[in-house]
C-alpha cells in the first residue's frame, strides 16, 4: 500500500506520463504531447540562446538553463495536478489565489520589498529567486473569470461590482509596475472570456473603450511606451538607440535564411541582440533554424490553438468552455504577440514566448494554463446518462473519463 502511494506521488514529477492517458480523449492526449514537444524545443533553444550570456556573467554556460529547469520541475508538478484534478476542485482555489496574488502585485511597488529591473518593479526577491505575481496570476484569472462570467446573470449586483473592482485592481497594479503589455494581455483575456460567455455587447464595448482610454493615458504619461510604439514603424531612424533592439532582431531572423545557420551557431546572440534569452528568443531560434524551422514552429502554435478551440467548442458546459478560451488566449495570443514583436510587426513589448523564454514564473504559469486545457479536454469526454427501467438486466455503461 505504501509503495503504491509513493508511486502515485512520484508520478507527479514525471513529465507528461500518466498510465491513464490511454483512456483520455484524443484531444487531451494530443494537447499533452504537443505541450511536451513545445517545452522541449523551447529548452533546447534557450540552452543555445543563453550559453554565451551564462559564460560571460556566471562562468557557466548552462546557468540560465539550470535555473529554468527548476521552474520546469515546479510547472510539471502543477501541470500534472491540474490535469488530473476535476475542474470543480481546482476552481475553488481561484478566488483565494487571485486575492493573494493581487496583494503581492501591489507589494512589488513597495520600496525595499519590490525588485526593480530596467525601471520596472515587477518582482519580489526571495533569496536567489524572484516571484513575479503578474505572471502567476494568469491561470487563476482564467479560472475565476470563467466561473463568474458563466453565472453572471444569476449574480447579485454587489457580487458583480466586487469582482469587477478586484479585476480592475489587478490590471491597475500591473500597469503601475509599469507593465503595459501584461496589463493589455490580461485585460484582453478577461474581455474575450466575457465575450465567449455572451455578456451584453453594449457593456463589453463600453469596457473595451475604457480600456483603450486607460492604455492611451498610460502611453501619454510614459514616454518610453510611446517610443516603443513609434520606433517599430521605422527603427532605422534611430539605429543606435531606440531602434537598435528591433534591428538586431531583424538581422538575426534574416541571417537564418532558408535552412538556418545551425543549432548553436547564432551570431547575434553574441552580445549583439539584447534580452536574447527572454523577449527576443524567437530571433535566435529563427537565425539557427531558418525559414523552415519558423514555419514548423508556427504550425505547432496554430495546431495547438486550433486544438484548443476545438476543445472549447466541444464543451457542453459554460465553465470548462470559458476556461479553455482563456487558456488559449494566454498561450496562443502571447506567443503570436511575442513573434510579432521580434519580426517588427508589432511594437516592442515585454511579453515572453511561452515555453521558450527564460523565466521561472512564466514557465510555471504556462504549464498551469496548458494543464487546464488538458483537463477541459478530458472532461469533454462525456456521455448521456441512461436511466434503466425496473426489472431490466444490468448493463455496462460508459462513464465520463475523468
Amino acid at each position: 500500500m505504501k509503495a503504491k502511494i509513493v508511486r502515485q506521488y512520484l508520478s507527479y514529477f514525471i513529465p507528461f506520463v500518466n498510465p491513464q492517458i490511454k483512456f483520455w480523449t484524443w484531444e487531451a492526449r494530443l494537447l499533452n504531447w504537443l505541450t511536451c514537444v513545445w517545452l522541449i524545443i523551447g529548452l533546447v533553444t534557450l540552452m543555445s540562446a543563453s550559453y554565451p550570456e551564462g559564460m560571460v556573467n556566471n562562468n557557466d554556460g548552462l546557468y540560465i538553463v539550470k535555473r529554468q529547469l527548476i521552474g520546469v520541475g515546479v510547472g510539471i508538478v502543477g501541470f500534472n495536478l491540474v490535469s488530473r484534478l476535476p475542474l470543480t476542485k481546482t476552481i475553488k482555489l481561484a478566488p483565494l489565489m487571485v486575492l493573494a496574488l493581487l496583494i503581492l502585485i501591489f507589494a512589488t511597488l513597495i520600496p525595499g520589498l519590490g525588485k526593480t529591473t530596467m525601471g520596472a518593479s515587477r518582482w519580489i526577491a526571495i533569496g536567489p529567486f524572484s516571484l513575479q505575481p503578474s505572471e502567476l496570476i494568469k491561470p487563476f484569472l482564467v479560472l475565476q473569470a470563467a466561473y463568474l462570467f458563466s453565472r453572471w446573470r444569476n449574480l447579485s449586483q454587489k457580487v458583480r461590482l466586487v469582482w469587477l473592482v478586484i479585476f480592475a485592481l489587478v490590471l491597475a497594479g500591473i500597469l503601475k509596475q509599469p507593465n503595459l503589455s501584461t496589463t493589455g494581455l490580461c485585460g484582453m483575456s478577461l474581455w474575450l472570456i466575457a465575450l465567449a460567455a455572451e455578456l451584453p455587447l453594449g457593456q463589453l464595448l463600453a469596457v473595451a473603450g475604457g480600456g483603450l482610454g486607460v492604455a492611451s493615458l498610460s502611453v501619454a504619461l510614459n514616454p518610453y511606451q510611446l517610443d516603443r510604439i513609434t520606433s517599430f514603424l521605422n527603427p532605422w531612424q534611430d539605429y543606435h538607440n531606440k531602434g537598435y533592439q528591433l534591428i538586431q532582431s531583424l538581422l538575426a531572423i534574416a541571417s537564418g535564411s532558408f535552412k538556418g545557420a545551425g543549432y548553436g551557431l547564432s551570431q547575434q546572440k553574441l552580445s549583439f541582440l539584447p534580452i536574447r534569452s527572454t523577449d527576443f528568443i524567437f530571433a535566435v531560434y529563427a537565425e539557427e533554424f531558418g525559414f523552415i524551422g519558423c514555419v514548423l514552429l508556427l504550425l505547432l502554435i496554430v495546431g495547438y490553438g486550433t486544438l484548443a478551440l476545438r476543445v472549447a467548442i466541444k464543451c457542453s458546459h459554460d465553465v470548462p468552455r470559458l476556461v479553455a478560451v482563456g487558456s488559449m488566449v494566454f498561450i496562443i495570443g502571447q506567443s503570436l504577440i511575442n513573434i510579432g514583436v521580434a519580426t517588427g510587426a508589432l511594437p516592442t513589448t515585454g511579453l515572453p514566448l511561452p515555453f521558450f523564454s527564460y523565466g521561472i514564473n512564466s514557465i510555471v504559469a504556462s504549464l498551469l494554463l496548458a494543464g487546464l486545457l488538458v483537463r477541459v479536454a478530458r472532461e469533454s469526454n462525456t456521455t448521456q446518462v441512461i436511466t434503466l427501467k425496473q426489472n431490466s438486466p444490468p448493463s455496462r455503461q460508459t462513464l465520463s473519463s475523468q
